[in-house]
């Protein structure tokens, strides 16, 4: 007896043995099977379709991809959003100082918004405005990107930027008549074959009506446009028209075409939406990130520093005197800063007055002075600093350690549910970094000072900026009022603040460091950020954004319109008239006059002030 209960033990292990050896890979069949485009796009139940069209309609319409296509973007953005600055946003308006774009936090409320019509915050949700409600928020807080949804140029540039009028710009007519044609004729192919594969008394045109399609789909994976067809294209497309009148004309459920052709639209569309917004990625990354010609010199000008060790001269009566002008610049970029300080002394009465103190930080600094020093500006001084070499005593190591060039904040305006080009448009606002509130401390010697951003070309004489009557005010700038603070009101809070105090711009600045440190503005924003984190926890990023657009309140003087022409970065509207006359043109927006992406009718008043005979240009191959 014993023996026998170990003999149907042994045999029941067997038996269960052999069930799982036969299950398992039963089961994987089955699920790799059920994955396949074939059973839930088009009724193919064989074989799988060999093209790469079908396995990208299969990973739109497998529940894996309906959220996996945009995953890989998002987890892309996870890993790159550390090194891009921050996406800030609200409800009818979308603001970014830089990066103006963010996948990673888009999809929760998607379904809202369609309904809507307007874009909705996580954490509220607001009914839509009945008149203009601007309002920013940053992505330093965790929070949902804003997603304005909605069709046409206007909707897309609320959503996407300056990106959507560079894609207009720069889009080509493509000959693809017939290529679009195949697309209809697959896609009303698609939505009769399921129901023609069911009917048994058409077996052999259901084969051939499936050959038929991937066939097409073969051929539409590899063209593109009209001269990528192969020569037999006419004979297909002729022989694929036969095959869909004859299904037109055979007895099927009507009903499940037009469901099915349903379901092709509509994926088709969530198809075309990831790319508008892989495509959009791509761009912002394009202008976030540094040319490799750019690169190379800053690499090669860096070596070259250490190759030589250049010696400074005496430059200390220059840089010390409160009678000169000085200019100072926060900049990581070698010729942006270049341009900047030429153009500048190229129109100066007397470039000898004139002191550019160029703050940067210790990745750039070696390059900055290596140019610097091999590049002669008439008779002007220019010095280089290391912010991480200044002495910062009574301020924050941790605040003021690394450098923050001005950052730029991107607002859309939507008036309602109306779409006109005067009632909707997205401006960009140039603002300070908190490294401009150490300044005071840097140049405790001067009096006055002008700050210039590294994205603006001078063409008039600035030194009449110093004999600005300023009324009392410490720092005078480029107001700009179609942006009030009360507009901001859902990003600012509940502050102490005046509604109607326009905000401005930080292109061109000038600051009374004598009335800074009367007011203690330092003390000020610092306080302000302070107040901000004691709320709202610890993303010091949000807080020094909000800080800065209020430390100014009653302290600004504004600069006469004719000083600053703004947008040349963003908007391809501005008229040379206005160009000429204005006496800064400032690149403020995403497409900068050295990039690629610049907006080619703007470069060429940033070019002409570029040093192109630097042997280092040319081999780097630097052309912006």
């Amino acid at each position: 007896m014993p023996g026998k209960r170990r003999w149907s033990w042994l045999v029941i292990a067997v038996l269960g043995l052999v069930l799982l050896s036969m299950l398992v890979p039963l089961a994987f069949l089955l699920g790799l099977h059920g994955g396949f485009h074939s059973v839930t796009h088009t009724g193919y139940a064989t074989e799988q379709r060999s093209s790469a069209s079908s396995r990208k309609d299969a990973a739109l319409d497998s529940p894996l991809t309906k959220e996996g296509l945009s995953t890989r973007v998002d987890g892309l953005l996870k890993n790159l959003g550390p090194t891009l600055p921050k996406v800030l946003y609200s409800v009818g308006v979308s603001a970014s100082f830089g990066f103006n774009m963010d996948f990673r936090r888009n999809s929760v409320k998607e379904a809202e918004n369609r309904t809507t019509g307007f874009a909705v915050p996580t954490q509220e949700v607001k009914p839509p405005p009945k008149r203009h409600d601007v309002g920013v928020s940053s992505s330093a807080e965790v929070t949902k990107t804003i997603e304005s949804i909605g069709e046409g140029q206007k909707m897309c540039e609320l959503k996407f930027g300056s990106y959507c009028l560079w894609r207009q710009e720069h889009r080509e007519k493509m000959k693809d008549f017939i290529v679009k044609k195949m697309k209809d004729q697959l896609y009303v192919a698609r939505a009769y074959y399921p129901s023609i594969a069911k009917l048994p008394a058409l077996d052999q045109f259901s084969h051939e009506m499936k050959q038929n399609i991937q066939e097409f789909e073969r051929i539409l994976s590899e063209s593109s446009s009209d001269t990528d067809l192969p020569p037999e294209v006419e004979k297909k497309l002729q022989k694929m028209e036969t095959t869909i009148t004859k299904a037109k004309s055979a007895t099927v459920d009507c009903n499940n075409v037009d469901k099915k052709l349903r379901q092709l639209v509509d994926l088709t569309e969530d198809e075309a939406n990831f790319h508008m917004r892989q495509s959009a990625f791509l761009y912002q990354l394009a202008v976030q990130t540094t040319p490799k010609s750019l690169h190379c010199l800053s690499m090669r000008l860096t070596v070259e520093y250490f190759k030589t060790s250049p010696v400074d001269a005496d430059q200390s009566e220059s840089l010390l005197n409160p009678e000169l002008l000085h200019y100072v610049i926060f900049s990581k970029n070698v010729l942006a800063s270049s341009v900047v300080i030429n153009s500048t002394v190229m129109h100066a009465r007397a470039s000898r007055n004139q002191v550019f103190h160029v703050l940067t930080d210790k990745q750039s600094f070696f390059s900055m002075k290596m140019w610097f020093f091999t590049n002669t500006y008439k008779d002007a001084t220019v010095q280089v600093l290391n912010i991480e070499d200044l002495d910062l005593e009574g301020h924050d190591r941790t605040t003021f350690s690394s450098l923050s060039v001005p950052q730029e904040l991107r607002v859309s305006f939507l008036n309602g549910d109306k779409l006109s080009s005067t009632e909707s448009r997205t401006e960009y606002i140039s603002v300070f970094s908190h490294l401009h509130y150490a300044l005071p401390k840097i140049f405790s010697t001067l009096k006055k000072i002008v700050v210039l951003d590294d994205d603006i070309v001078v063409q008039r004489d600035l030194s009449d900026l110093w004999s600005l009557d300023m009324d009392g005010k410490v720092i005078g700038a480029l107001q700009f009022c179609t942006v009030k603070l009360g507009a901001l009101r859902s990003y600012l809070g509940k502050e102490n603040y005046d509604a109607n105090s326009c905000t401005w711009m930080s292109g061109l600045t000038i600051i009374d460091l004598v009335r800074w440190k009367e007011q203690d503005v330092t003390r000020t924003y610092e306080s302000l950020v302070l107040q901000r984190l004691s709320k709202e926890g610890k993303e010091t990023e949000a807080a020094r954004l909000r800080a800065t657009l209020l430390t100014f309140q009653g302290l600004l003087v504004a600069l006469d319109d004719g000083w600053v022409v703004s947008g040349l970065g963003h908007n391809y509207g501005i008229s040379n008239e206005v160009i000429k006359k204005a006496a800064v043109l400032h690149f403020n927006g995403n497409m900068k006059p050295w990039l690629e992406l610049g907006i080619p009718s703007y470069k060429a008043h940033w070019r002409k002030f570029l040093n192109r005979e630097h042997r280092f240009l040319s081999d780097c191959n630097v052309n912006p």
